[in-house]
């Protein structure tokens, strides 16, 4: 009997990519969304890449509401609880993004030790470890401090929803123990199934290769690949090894947004423009914009990762940095 797995956020970049991993690999999928509208947008998106046969089914479910969670859970092996909000611009009050990231992740976790689930696989970030510092070196044991003033609405989010996940695993009591992996992803590229370009990585891909990113801001990060990141999901499902890890998947060295504009501009894309923004103008404007204020933690980083434990652990090795954007762009570009 095929085995279910309960896929939070499906609509998401990530979600979609997980769904089509796990579809690929013989699972049956529920996918959660908060618009049951959004059903068939998704469908032809993963329709694309995968035949769903009647593997494929979905419901309606909110990170801030209770109902319907035990009833989704009930029929399924696993959970990969994907869906968190993400903006970039920080918002007047940062609850609108902390609670339901830390209040979804405790709903996840709690329904599925209730209803017998075997193993939860959460996506956190990569900013849950480096969120609070400018340059650093990323491993299993690295932390943001969320008390710390400087950290965004979005960082901190991602932060205290990892923090509480890890406490409830932690502090699990009788019989219905559950299993625990967290996959720590940094900026996410790659290509889209449905032409949504509503997220922070497409928004910023597409405004180059269109020529409305002049300048790009002085940032140095680890960066992760869609199809890396649901890969990595989904073969945690059934690894013993990555019980109780937080595991980074993304580059072992940083990459520059400038260096993202550099590959486009190689590989054709003559609008794209490699050139540096200063960082003074970058700060001043963030006193104006919200979007602009949710960049001031990458600005001037230089974030670097330790990934040998996901490598070693899957037997994974990073799809190239080239090949991420250059994917990103193509696809992009056919829903321009």
């Amino acid at each position: 009997m095929k085995k279910k797995v309960l896929l939070t956020g499906i609509s998401g970049f990530v979600g979609q990519h997980c769904a089509v991993e796990l579809l690929k690999q013989g699972y049956k999928v529920k996918g959660s969304i908060r618009k049951l509208s959004k059903e068939q947008e998704v469908r032809r998106g993963i329709a694309k890449v995968v035949d769903a046969k009647d593997n494929l089914e979905f419901c309606k479910l909110d990170l801030l509401n209770d109902a319907g969670w035990e009833q989704a859970m009930r029929d399924c092996d696993f959970v990969l609880h994907v869906a968190s909000p993400f903006v970039i611009a920080q918002p007047k009050d940062e609850n609108e993004l902390i609670k339901p990231a830390v209040d979804g992740t405790l709903r996840a976790l709690k329904f599925a030790q209730k209803t017998g689930v075997k193993k939860v696989v959460l996506t956190s970030s990569t900013v849950a470890m480096a969120g609070d510092k400018k340059v650093n070196h990323l491993n299993e044991d690295s932390w943001t401090d969320a008390k710390n003033d400087k950290v965004s609405a979005y960082i901190k989010s991602k932060t205290m929803a990892e923090k509480a996940a890890w406490d409830f695993y932690s502090n699990q009591t009788g019989p219905n123990k559950i299993q625990l992996t967290v996959v720590n992803p940094g900026p996410i590229y790659g290509p889209t199934l449905t032409g949504n370009l509503s997220g922070a990585s497409m928004e910023m891909i597409k405004k180059v290769i269109t020529g409305k990113m002049p300048m790009l801001p002085n940032s140095n990060y680890v960066m992760s690949d869609v199809r890396d990141i649901a890969k990595i999901h989904v073969e945690a499902l059934g690894n013993l090894k990555s019980e109780g890890r937080r595991l980074i998947v993304s580059s072992a060295k940083p990459h520059s947004f400038v260096s993202v504009a550099q590959i486009l501009k190689d590989g054709g894309y003559d609008k794209a423009s490699p050139k540096t923004a200063p960082s003074l103008m970058v700060k001043f404007m963030s006193l104006f914009n919200s979007e602009m204020k949710g960049m001031l933690p990458f600005v001037d980083a230089l974030v670097s990762a330790d990934i040998s434990p996901a490598m070693e652990i899957f037997k994974w090795r990073p799809i190239p940095f080239e090949k991420t954007i250059l994917d990103t762009a193509v696809s992009i570009e056919e829903h321009l």
